[in-house]
């Protein structure tokens, strides 16, 4: 399945963010992979930040990615760039963006 998500980085941290997405721990990379994620891109348009990804199953990559104390310390290093963030619960999963037309 392929999930489009939005979030958004503070605009004094894009730097940081940008710097932190060069050097993605590969512990966390694995981790991703083995919930079932085969790709993630991010683009960003000034503060927004828009993430496509192609996953087995969304419901379920959360949830295995959630408790993994890789993906926490990520999630809290991330926490400190963005204004809005990505929801590792499981509310999180219905969070993807609709989809509006395909070619």
């Amino acid at each position: 399945m392929r999930i489009a998500l939005h979030t958004k980085v503070r605009a004094d941290r894009i730097a940081e963010y940008e710097a932190a997405h060069r050097e993605v721990p590969q512990e966390l990379t694995a981790a991703i992979h083995a919930a079932g994620a085969t790709s993630w891109t991010i683009w960003r348009s000034g503060t927004d930040l828009f993430h496509v990804l192609e996953c087995e199953d969304y419901a379920t990559l959360l949830a295995e990615l959630e408790k993994l104390p890789v993906n926490i310390a990520w999630q809290a290093r991330m926490a400190e760039l963005l204004d809005v963030i990505h929801d590792y619960s499981a509310d999180g999963a219905t969070a993807g963006l609709p989809v509006v037309w395909e070619l």
